[in-house]
């Protein structure tokens, strides 16, 4: 295989130049991380199963009208997808009292919220990604008043659609995070859903157990994280019932 000119390397993907003008090929990881990376290890087929859960909510968002950055699964490790100037924003959503919330305002973990709640952070690792108000995001030019009313509706758009599948599989959606791109098509501006969505960037808990079932398995040490993303992609049909982990070939 040629060697492709890498873009970009986070902790949990690889981007590459892509095909065609205007793409980017997003390879997935088997790296695992918490605490902003002071945690980590390699779970071998962490990656794929990223891949084929990230594939299965953009195909059902761009399907219901919810643009995203998504063109097609490549293979099992990697995807094809529309390149896009990322807005420098975390984009989290909240149906539940979780995490950092839950400690910054005294909650209990699970505590229903009087409605899903939206908060951004400022996408900078050295920082450790700090929340920040609209006014800060308006002043400094990360995203116009516009920009941020569009983020919202949208995001709030993928909080139901998100919520509605995971409990038909059975499972809760306690909160999420996105990250948006702006595309150009002439003067016309759109924003997209980017980057991914998968168990790496949601709490999900079992709504008959409250089991883990999301990247909370490794950052409190309850478990295998590979069998809790295969119990997330076996209950959406992503995968086999009777299927493991998989396991595939690296690609250079």
């Amino acid at each position: 295989m040629a060697r492709r000119k890498k873009i970009y390397e986070g902790k949990a993907k690889i981007l590459y130049e892509g095909p065609e003008p205007g793409t980017i090929v997003q390879y997935f990881k088997d790296d695992a991380t918490a605490f902003n990376a002071e945690k980590h290890d390699v779970l071998d087929g962490k990656g794929v199963l990223n891949n084929r859960l990230s594939e299965f909510f953009m195909l059902g968002l761009n399907q219901i009208g919810v643009p995203t950055h998504f063109l097609k699964r490549l293979n099992m490790r990697e995807q094809l997808v529309r390149s896009c100037e990322i807005v420098p924003l975390e984009v989290i959503v909240r149906n539940y009292a979780a995490g950092s919330m839950a400690k910054r305002l005294g909650l209990e973990e699970g505590q229903a919220l009087p409605r899903p709640m939206v908060e951004f952070s400022y996408k900078d690792d050295a920082l450790g990604d700090p929340l920040v108000p609209e006014e800060y995001i308006i002043s400094f030019g990360w995203a116009s008043q516009q920009d941020l009313d569009d983020i919202v509706a949208l995001a709030l758009r993928v909080n139901d659609f998100m919520s509605g599948v995971m409990y038909g599989a059975g499972i809760k959606l306690i909160d999420f995070k996105i990250e948006f791109g702006r595309v150009y098509e002439g003067e016309f501006m759109r924003l997209i859903v980017a980057d991914e969505i998968s168990p790496d960037s949601c709490r999900l808990w079992d709504i008959e157990t409250g089991a883990k079932l999301d990247k909370d398995v490794f950052r409190r040490d309850l478990g295998s994280l590979t069998d809790a993303y295969t119990e997330v992609a076996r209950r959406l049909g992503v995968l086999p019932a009777n299927t493991g982990a998989p396991k595939p070939t690296l690609i250079n």
